[in-house]
């Protein structure tokens, strides 16, 4: 990932803790010399090598899905995007860009015994139905045996153990103090849920919070 020095995101901390947020990956792999993509809710797991990394299911018929131990896969996560208005700086003459936060990371897959898989399918719906409280978790236990045996031999699990991680947040570091502060504005204003998430991350980055 093209990262110039003001907008990389050094904390691995900050990466973490966006991964934990962020959790629905693009997923790249090379088969038979072409670039395949898929995407995929992911589990990351801070505890897995020495970057982290993240444990994730594909459909069994995803071509995908056929990449075998050991393979490099890269992954790509987006956060909140929005475009930015040169109406909005106080410094006349600018032009329009678009401020975002995206983590990459890429490494060696490791695919999951049927045991494995089944656990981690129990770890992400624990994940997402936290979210979701006061409501009663769903869990594994409600599906009958036979149909879960189906659904569990139609995908396949992987886990990514990172050997590259790193994040970017493009939130007009590079802009004077005014100009930042006319752009979290226009970002307010316009007031959609993208446009609000940019804005937040960049006060947060100016009060020295990171991202």
């Amino acid at each position: 990932m093209y990262i110039p020095a003001h907008f990389a995101m050094p904390d691995a901390r900050a990466v973490h803790a966006f991964l934990r947020t962020h959790v629905f990956a693009v997923i790249a792999g090379q088969l038979g010399g072409r670039i395949n993509f898929a995407y995929a809710p992911v589990v990351f797991d801070a505890g897995l090598g020495t970057l982290g990394g993240v444990r994730f299911h594909l459909a069994r018929t995803n071509p995908l899905a056929e990449i075998g131990d050991g393979e490099t896969i890269t992954l790509s996560v987006m956060g909140p995007h929005a475009y930015v208005s040169p109406d909005w700086y106080a410094t006349e003459g600018q032009v329009p860009t678009w401020n975002y936060v995206a983590v990459e990371g890429a490494g060696r897959v490791r695919r999951f015994t049927a045991a494995e898989l089944k656990d981690f399918l129990v770890e992400l719906a624990a994940q997402e139905e936290s979210a979701l409280a006061p409501k009663t978790p769903w869990t594994m236990d409600r599906v009958p045996p036979a149909r879960l045996d189906g659904l569990l031999h139609a995908i396949v699990g992987f886990e990514l153990v990172f050997e590259t991680l790193e994040g970017k947040a493009k939130l007009s570091q590079n802009r004077g103090a005014a100009n930042v502060a006319g752009a979290i504005n226009g970002l307010e204003k316009r007031g959609d849920a993208a446009s609000l998430a940019v804005g937040a991350a960049m006060r947060n980055v100016r009060a020295g919070e990171g991202t």
